[in-house]
């Protein structure tokens, strides 16, 4: 690999907030195997565990079991996500806060666009637009068919979250929303009317592109 694509180097010359997720996961597990680069370790565990959060809630032997890790590196990444969730306590005032659909890509969208099935996910908000939370809910064909309205606001209640935002990923890379994205945006719209929590917006991700469902006005108001 160049040294100028290399995660490490890429940190150093052009600061943190510029790497993926999948590159600054590389620079904790530093090697591969003779398999695999390190980049690709990375990459593949987020693809299988559904992203950073779902990485963050194996325990420490299902980590070793995971191909290409061992103690030393399951050791690693579980101080790392225990690191990240004692910053995040101390300081609920620095939270990620989202008011545009580019938030939202910012927040989880470069991490999104690598998931090889589709993903459906929500963003917790309080009511100053800060991230109480990114909770993944279903994985698979996400269709208003399939998927549980209920199990969509279960954690925006027990968090007692003022909104919500859908975000889920095209794995064909087109972001375009389907009609089953429409009719289950609609679904969940009117749901959180009852609930009292507001559902902002639904955002399709797909290669490099995403598409906010509320500014092309489908499935919110009618």
């Amino acid at each position: 690999m160049p040294s100028s694509d290399r995660p490490r180097e890429r940190l150093r010359d052009l600061g943190s907030s510029a790497l993926s997720t999948a590159e600054l996961l590389a620079i904790i597990l530093r090697t591969g195997s003779a398999q695999q680069s390190v980049l690709n370790l990375a990459v593949s565990l987020l693809a299988r565990h559904g992203g950073l959060g779902g990485l963050a809630r194996l325990s420490f032997a299902e980590l070793v079991k995971e191909r290409g890790l061992g103690e030393a590196k399951a050791a690693e990444l579980k101080a790392a996500f225990e690191l990240a969730r004692r910053l995040n306590a101390l300081q609920p005032e620095e939270r990620a806060v989202v008011r545009s659909p580019g938030d939202v890509m910012a927040l989880v969208g470069g991490e999104m666009a690598l998931l090889e099935q589709e993903h459906l996910r929500v963003l917790l908000l309080n009511t100053r637009n800060q991230v109480l939370a990114v909770t993944e809910v279903y994985k698979g064909n996400v269709s208003s068919s399939l998927v549980r309205i209920g199990e969509l606001f279960r954690e925006a209640i027990r968090q007692n979250a003022a909104s919500l935002i859908l975000v889920h990923n095209h794995p064909s890379g087109d972001p375009s929303p389907s009609p089953d994205d429409v009719a289950m945006t609609k679904e969940v719209v009117q749901a959180g009317s009852l609930l009292g929590v507001e559902v902002l917006d639904h955002i399709v991700i797909g290669d490099r592109r995403h598409v906010s469902l509320k500014d092309m006005g489908l499935g919110f108001g009618g």
